[in-house]
């Protein structure tokens, strides 16, 4: 990486400006060539200290080379250098980075090839190494976290990489980690972003969790039929010996539905004789007392009362 400063180009201009300003000045006063000679050293003082001034910024540290050999880290701030002697061949930035990579049609231990998106966060903690240990550390973090993501997915059940994301990422951190550590980088944590299935492999899937769905609540129904008849059990227990509170019971059913429905109900005689409800006589008659005090009760029902009385 790097750098340009302002104030280095700042300095240049300045003592050129100085400079040119003396060599007029020095040429309207004499016929000689003495303007000429301090503005050609105007500007080659100039640019001898413009190109030693260099300035760094807080998140950048300057690499300095002197005739070719590592020299000294610099920054941040105003820092000086030779020029021609000494170099600046790299700017490192010491901030958290963010690299995206992924995985495209890689197959998992059960051969499912799926696409992964992963986001590293890694920081540069020692310069020099990343400096003159790789030639390219943000590419070689690319590429290594690119084939750790492939070695992992390998290594791994498709139901284990849906499930545990955070696993996935710890196991990547790790081997990422042990990969760029002697670049002096390290890495503060790997995100798994997305997992891409193929689309017939994804519809199986929803098949398969819609039929476990409907299979628990199968076995719910089935036990919920199950309590039922148990509490139905136990209650037949309680009128068994009870004929009145079966009586009684028994009435109050009948009551709420015809208030209900308001319309005929139809009870078998079995059940009549049953719940000793009496006859089917007095049953109509309950019917139609109950018809008579409900609003919106016709004469076509009360006809059709008298008729089912009159069948034998």
């Amino acid at each position: 990486m790097t750098s340009k400063s302002s104030f280095s180009t700042l300095i240049f201009f300045v003592i050129l400006l100085i400079g040119g300003a003396l060599a007029y000045y020095l040429h309207i006063g004499s016929e000689g060539y003495q303007g000429y000679y301090i503005l050609g050293g105007s500007l080659f003082i100039a640019y001898v200290i413009a190109t030693a001034i260099k300035v760094a910024n807080q998140w950048d540290r300057a690499v300095v080379l002197r005739l070719g050999h590592f020299y000294s880290l610099r920054g941040p701030g105003l820092f000086f250098i030779i020029p021609v002697i000494d170099t600046i061949p790299f700017w490192i930035d010491i901030r958290v980075i963010a690299t995206s990579f992924k995985a495209e049609k890689t197959l998992t231990k059960d051969t499912v090839p799926v696409d992964v998106d992963a986001v590293l966060f890694w920081k540069v903690i020692d310069p020099k190494k990343a400096a003159l240990e790789v030639a390219d550390y943000e590419s070689a973090i690319g590429w290594a976290s690119q084939t750790a993501l492939r070695d992992v997915i390998g290594k791994t059940m498709l139901s284990d990489m849906l499930e545990g994301r955070s696993k996935i990422s710890n196991e990547l951190q790790v081997i990422i980690d042990e990969r760029t550590e002697p670049w002096g980088i390290n890495v503060i944590s790997v995100e798994v972003k997305d997992v891409l299935i193929p689309p017939a492999l994804e519809d199986a899937m929803s098949m398969q969790a819609q039929a476990e769905r409907e299979r628990q609540a199968r076995v719910i129904l089935g036990d919920s039929e199950r309590q039922v008849a148990e509490k139905f059990g136990e209650a037949a227990k309680t009128y068994i010996n009870n004929p009145v509170a079966l009586h009684l019971r028994a009435m109050n059913m009948l009551y709420e539905g015809l208030k209900e429905n308001s319309t005929i109900v139809i009870v078998p005689s079995s059940a009549i004789e049953t719940m000793q409800l009496g006859g089917l006589a007095g049953m109509t008659a309950m019917t139609m007392g109950l018809d008579q005090k409900q609003p919106g009760t016709g004469k076509k029902d009360e006809i059709e009362m008298k008729r089912r009385e009159r069948e034998p």
